[in-house]
């Protein structure tokens, strides 16, 4: 369990850091025309607060690694812009209503309007990694590049996979399914590749990035299955989207695979009939007896051990990529993290 004074280590750095990279995200969004139906819209969800802790991990890592907060902040906001357009368009894919406490993009201001949005996000994210070839040079420019593309290919196949499974109403998937989809849609662009861009830019390319692997996938699963299990159960008011919002949408997190493998036979069936029921049909009954079902069979709790023990992976792992660096505020603050992201109650 983190201690008081790590937590507060990592609020600190987490708010400073985010504060950096929103700044210089406003500075890339800059004056530019049309305002009132995109560019006006960019900011929204990055205004709305987030833990920043992919921009966070990214520039924490280069320090820890000797090199500058400057050196990195390009890269943290090409991530941070990608990350709130996966945000926008998984919202319009899930048919989300809330995001961060108030409505999303789409139910505010329409489909349309919303993945347009998101799409300029993702080509405002190529301004600053251009602009890494002055700061780096183009050796290390390129090399954040080719860490960028294969970040963003893998979370959209990994959404894909998500997508697909509730498309197709599959019931029988198992936890490897689980762990293979979040590697892709959650690990590589939350943990994974900020810490190995940070990594190759405070070494200046020195750093061996698959140091950075086993890290990031251990405390990225941990982070995902945190975040599902606060969706059935957390504050609403401090979470920021629908409590329950997993069950209405159908997706497949670890709770809902346990809970389909554990369930006696006629449950399963009917949970499978509730859950090929179209969103809008799903009633609060079925979804108060998917919540008894979770806890006769101790769903959560299962989820919840599961994302301790990949924390404590997590920071076994964390010996491999940053034991051997001179001790600092942002060595400790990339430690603290793992255990504070899985006790987060928001």
């Amino acid at each position: 369990m983190a201690a008081a004074g790590s937590n507060l280590l990592v609020e600190t750095l987490l708010e400073r850091y985010r504060k950096l990279t929103f700044d210089e995200l406003m500075r890339v969004v800059g004056e530019r025309q049309p305002r009132r139906h995109l560019y006006d819209l960019v900011p929204t969800y990055p205004m709305r607060g987030g833990k920043g802790l992919r921009p966070g991990l990214c520039i924490a890592t280069c320090r820890a690694f000797g090199g500058e907060t400057a050196e990195a902040l390009g890269s943290a906001v090409a991530i941070e812009l990608f990350h709130n357009a996966f945000l926008v368009h998984d919202d319009v894919e899930d048919g989300s209503e809330f995001r961060r406490g108030l409505p999303t993009m789409h139910a505010e201001h329409g489909v349309g309007i919303a993945v347009n949005v998101g799409d300029a996000m993702n080509v405002l994210s190529i301004g600053p990694l251009m602009g890494n070839r002055g700061v780096l040079g183009p050796e290390l420019a390129w090399k954040i590049f080719v860490e960028v593309e294969h970040m963003v290919r893998q979370s959209v196949e990994g959404q894909a996979l998500e997508l697909g499974w509730v498309h197709d109403n599959d019931c029988n998937l198992t936890t490897d399914d689980y762990l293979r989809m979040t590697l892709k849609k959650t690990c590589w662009y939350t943990c994974i590749h900020p810490c190995r861009i940070g990594g190759i830019i405070g070494s200046r390319g020195k750093a061996n990035p698959d140091i950075f692997n086993r890290f990031g996938y251990f405390m990225g699963v941990a982070f995902q299955i945190q975040d599902d299990i606060l969706n059935l159960v957390g504050d609403r008011g401090k979470y920021g989207k629908e409590i329950g919002g997993d069950i209405l949408e159908g997706k497949r997190t670890l709770i809902l695979i346990h809970l389909l493998q554990e369930c006696a036979l006629h449950e399963k069936a009917r949970l499978r009939a509730f859950l090929a029921t179209p969103r809008p049909d799903r009633s609060e009954r079925d979804v108060a007896w998917v919540y008894e079902l979770l806890a006769k069979y101790g769903s959560i709790e299962y989820a919840r051990r599961t994302a301790r023990h990949l924390a404590g992976a997590a920071l076994h792992e964390f010996l491999t990529a940053y034991g051997p660096l001179p001790e600092s505020d942002d060595k400790n603050f990339v430690h603290d993290i793992v255990y504070y992201m899985i006790e987060r109650d928001l």
